[in-house]
């Protein structure tokens, strides 16, 4: 039996990817925010630079949403993409 691969559009660039290839930002259920685990209002965001600063700028994620992000959602996205990128220049 094959596994399908789980498809999910970025909030940005509207692309479908497989959601491992994204980042989950999520509006819990109980309040707060989270990343990557727990239950609740999800949306996806591409790990690109350019996905995120234009999420941050139009306020995608807000949208999507439905409530404020907070900075330090915004911050652990940054850091994380700071992580990634420079891990991708490593390996070339």
């Amino acid at each position: 039996m094959t596994s399908k691969a789980v498809l999910r559009r970025c909030v940005t660039c509207r692309e479908l990817l497989d959601r491992q290839q994204l980042w989950r930002v999520i509006r819990l259920a109980e309040g707060g925010m989270a990343l990557d685990h727990g239950m609740g209002r999800s949306a996806y965001l591409c790990q690109t630079q350019s996905c995120f600063e234009e999420a941050k700028r139009r306020k995608r994620l807000q949208k999507a949403l439905r409530c404020q992000v907070a900075d330090s959602i915004y911050a652990a996205l940054e850091q994380r993409l700071h992580t990634t990128c420079s891990a991708g220049a490593e390996a070339r």
